[in-house]
């Protein structure tokens, strides 16, 4: 179980972080507030808060994939229809994180209300986050039959 978790963590997560900077049009900032989130402000700044950033943000999508490929593991349903769950499981990951985390962590964080914003989040979220960890998650928790 842990080859599929390391493997859709470093995929998931470069898809994810690399939509990032496309859509923020900048890298080491956006990685600051990746940092900024669980360290505060003070330690994201500089070139250390951008490295201490990616190392944030692949440790949080490493618990997204392992509670997504443990639940593979039990329900069969994710890995038969894996499609489908890759889809609800980023539009949960979406959920989660701009509607109660964001808010959790920044008072000022404003709620997603534009489509703009809103589709490139649920792009990065579902095409390269979801998706990504199903299909990876049922290639290696699925064992072929021989019958």
């Amino acid at each position: 179980m842990l080859k599929p978790i390391a493997l859709a963590t470093l995929v998931a997560g470069t898809l994810d972080i690399l939509s990032a900077f496309v859509f923020a049009g900048a890298v080491v900032p956006v990685l600051q507030t990746v940092a900024s989130g669980p360290f505060g402000d003070t330690v994201a700044e500089g070139p250390a808060g951008a490295a201490l950033g990616v190392l944030t943000h692949f440790a949080i999508m490493a618990v997204m994939v392992t509670v997504y490929v443990v639940a593979a593991a039990r329900v069969s349903a994710l890995n038969r229809y894996w499609p489908i769950s890759g889809l609800l499981y980023g539009v949960a990951l979406w959920l989660v994180m701009y509607w109660i985390v964001l808010p959790l962590r920044w008072d000022s964080y404003q709620t997603p209300s534009e489509l703009l914003p809103i589709a490139k989040q649920l792009f990065s979220h579902v095409i390269c986050v979801g998706l990504p960890i199903a299909w990876i998650a049922r290639r290696g928790t699925v064992r072929p039959s021989f019958n």
